[in-house]
């Protein structure tokens, strides 16, 4: 059983490739030091797995803690590197703060990597990488164009320097480029849990529909797409959480042809924002409120993927379709209102 350091573990795509990779037979470690995340997640890997996960509360970016992690844990396998803030609008607004979070944790954890020579590591990348591209779908050789937000350059330099730092180190690497991540587990124990106003739009439609917010904005309809809003291509988490699972897999049977190698992890279609809310009501029979707001900086017109390597390497296929994502996440966020009136009746924030 080969021991397996998950950060951000607590967080949305972290809490459920823990789940997966429990279930195929993987201990796991995590570290998260919950700035944007919650421990209650942890609990429903438990609930769901029937395994308790350490998690380390650190911070990556304090090189010496995150370094102790190491030390304490010389039986350290592989890596799946999630931990970074990830709100476009937010980097566009506070560059620095994306820059400094995203790549020093990155750099002090790969570090710890050459010292205690740690021979796997999957990166959390973004199909934000290609910016706007001229073609669509994108595959992975796809020419990667300026970025259109702070956040989606801070995948690009983690892609770069993960890239410089493989061709000197023996360390095996794959960069897995995902599109949009959405829904929840089947059991509804572990799913999106922003700690703030949400900023994906799938928990966007489900606060709204159960009474959090008051409505939804749709940030533009006058983009060249067939309805004027932006086409993005939402892949199951739990699909997305198998799928590095197989990726690590992948570098621990010598698979890879390159290293880094980097696969696009999406479902192959696009689909509008508008039609993504029209889908929620179809799947749910729960009328949406939402108006039409100004274009929002940062965000692409139109992407989704090709992703015939990943199905063809790595063996991956995708299983949840664009229901099943909105249904589970509904059911997740049903069970989040339940699980509020246990409390005071308040509707808390629950971290």
């Amino acid at each position: 059983m080969k021991k397996i350091l998950v950060t951000g573990g607590c967080g949305y795509i972290g809490s459920h490739t823990i789940v997966d990779l429990v279930e195929n037979g993987f201990d796991i470690i995590s570290v998260d030091n919950n700035s944007r995340s919650s421990e209650r997640l942890l609990e429903g890997i438990e609930k769901i797995t029937g395994k308790k996960v350490k998690n380390y509360k650190v911070d990556l970016c304090d090189f010496n803690d995150t370094n102790a992690i190491f030390e304490e844990n010389e039986d350290i396998a592989g890596i799946i590197h999630f931990a970074a803030y990830k709100a476009v609008g937010e980097s566009v607004e506070k560059p620095l703060l994306y820059f400094e979070n995203n790549l020093v944790s990155l750099i002090n954890l790969l570090k710890c990597v050459e010292f205690f020579k740690i021979p796997y590591f999957v990166f959390s990348s973004s199909c934000t990488v290609y910016g706007n591209p001229d073609h669509i779908p994108v595959t992975e050789t796809t020419p990667t164009k300026a970025a259109e937000s702070p956040y989606g350059y801070t995948k690009q330099m983690g892609e770069q320097i993960i890239g410089e730092f493989s061709h000197v180190n023996d360390t095996a690497c794959v960069l897995l480029r995902y599109f949009n991540p959405a829904g929840a587990h089947p059991s509804a124990l572990i799913g999106e849990l922003p700690i703030d106003k949400p900023q994906n739009l799938v928990p966007v439609i489900t606060q709204s529909a159960i009474g959090k917010l008051p409505g939804i904005t749709v940030f533009g309809n006058n983009y060249p797409t067939r309805d004027g809003s932006c086409v993005r291509d939402f892949i199951h988490v739990s699909d997305l959480a198998h799928a590095h699972t197989l990726a690590l897999q992948y570098l621990i049977d010598k698979k890879n042809k390159s290293n880094p190698e980097i696969f696009n992890l999406g479902t192959g279609s696009g689909i509008t924002v508008l039609e993504t809310i029209q889908a929620f009501e179809k799947v749910t029979g729960i009328p949406l409120n939402y108006t039409i707001g100004a274009n929002r900086p940062g965000d692409v017109v139109a992407i989704y993927a090709n992703n015939d390597k990943a199905r063809q390497q790595l063996g991956w296929q995708p299983e949840f379709n664009l229901e099943d994502i909105l249904g589970t996440a509904w059911k997740w966020e049903q069970k989040l209102k339940e699980d509020e009136k246990l409390f005071t009746g308040k509707n808390i924030q629950l971290n």
